[in-house]
């Protein structure tokens, strides 16, 4: 109990001290050293809906404390970010590193970014195609607020602002990958042995860690025209989550992977339309016909965001993987059940500002008309205070077939409560 009680004792002191004492920590930080400082507390709990005798009933029981300071030295700002973490599902406790970084310009027209960072580009709402950074698809299912989705790189990131165009290039020396669904938290279906897998049948990845070999490389050329934006992308790494298999060790791997994509958002029929597009070219399976490696993909997305009515917001989209070199997959397939050539989904968001928009109300909606399984998040967020804010939520998985991308977690459908205090 006591290597996880250190983040519920210290969400415990902050809840207690006095806001004059914060207050003063606050100003002497800013006034004295030029440093912002933000921080918040949570506790976290969810549940499952139903049983499952290989996972635990809670999906998440956390304490969560984060501490946000950024410092000004004149010619270079240095940020920090940083969570201490409670977790009675895991039961452990533990640091989370999620910003260390200093930032500042050699040239007027030059910005650089150098270290631990959050990295985010593309046009998609909750659907990622030119967008190859890391994330954290465990923390979206199970309820952590969505701005865990988004996991941290360690990255040089330089921005060069040119009269025709900016240029944003990233250099990841070593590859981390997205924290992906391997059965110690969410069950899934396990391809390989052809069930479900949970904390029982955990999979094991092959890490590609070797500096300046397994580097991930990223730019995106834009331009504003106008109110429209338009963006070339281009990234040289790795599948972000594992999807190939060693055929020697039945580990999964990360194979090689280049993007080459564009996107373009601009102002239509009162509201904001957005349209991106990448060829996925799965390098080690150039024709295909390698049954242990992901094939290449064209994706396509297209959304539209609109008011509709009073601080009411709805936005759509349209979203296909076209899974190239098809015939050569379904040959080398071995498994239970071959992915189909086209993978259509459609999105949704509504959301809805009520009290004084203290409360919001919103639903985020995928559902996939080829797999016929969807994932719904409601959530409601409500501002007690300036400074305290309660939320409840969650995540519903629906499908027929265990094998489609969201029926596999059909088990896995889990409601959700928090509690913050942010200062």
């Amino acid at each position: 109990m006591i290597k996880f009680s250190l983040p519920i004792v210290v969400f415990l002191l902050f809840c207690i001290t006095p806001q004059q004492v914060l207050a003063t920590l606050r100003d002497t930080l800013y006034d004295d050293y030029r440093t912002d400082f933000y921080s918040f507390v949570e506790v976290r709990n969810g549940w499952r809906v139903d049983r499952n005798q290989d996972e635990k009933d809670a999906s998440i029981a956390e304490s969560r404390l984060q501490v946000a300071l950024s410092t000004d030295l004149s010619k270079a700002i240095v940020k920090f970010k940083g969570d201490l973490v409670g977790d009675l599902v895991e039961e452990e406790s533990r640091a989370e590193l999620r910003d260390l970084s200093i930032s500042f310009s050699p040239l007027n027209n030059v910005d650089v970014i150098a270290g631990r960072q959050i990295i985010t580009w593309g046009t998609g709402d909750l659907v990622f195609i030119n967008d190859l950074f890391a994330k954290d698809w465990e923390s979206f299912f199970i309820g952590r607020d969505t701005e865990y989705l988004k996991a941290p790189s360690d990255a040089l990131k330089t921005s060069i602002f040119f009269d025709a165009v900016n240029l944003d290039l990233v250099y990841m020396p070593v590859f981390h990958g997205s924290q992906f669904i391997d059965g110690t938290r969410i069950s899934y279906w396990n391809n390989l042995s052809s069930k479900t897998g949970d904390r029982s049948l955990t999979v094991l990845d092959e890490d590609r860690n070797r500096f300046g070999n397994d580097s991930e490389f990223a730019a995106r050329l834009s331009k504003n025209i106008s109110a429209t934006e338009l963006a070339l992308y281009i990234y040289s790494g790795f599948w972000q989550t594992p999807e190939g298999v060693n055929s020697t060790t039945w580990n999964l791997i990360y194979p090689r992977l280049s993007v080459y994509g564009l996107s373009l958002r601009a102002p239509l029929l009162g509201g904001i339309a957005n349209f991106e597009t990448g060829y996925y070219d799965s390098r080690q399976d150039p024709d295909g016909d390698n049954g242990f490696v992901r094939n290449s993909e064209i994706r396509f997305l297209v959304g539209f965001e609109h008011e509709l009515g009073t601080d009411f917001t709805g936005a759509f989209q349209y979203y296909l993987e076209l899974k190239q070199d098809y015939d050569a997959y379904e040959r080398s397939f071995s498994g239970v059940k071959s992915d189909d050539e086209y993978r259509h989904l459609l999105t949704a968001r509504l959301t809805k500002l009520l009290m004084n928009q203290n409360l919001s109300l919103s639903l985020f909606s995928y559902y996939s008309p080829s797999d016929h399984d969807a994932y719904l998040r409601p959530k409601a967020n409500y501002k007690l205070t300036d400074q305290w804010a309660l939320e409840a939520g969650g995540n519903i998985f629906i499908g027929k077939d265990d094998q489609t991308f969201f029926g596999q977690f059909e088990d896995n459908t889990n409601i959700y409560t928090s509690l913050r205090w942010s200062y």
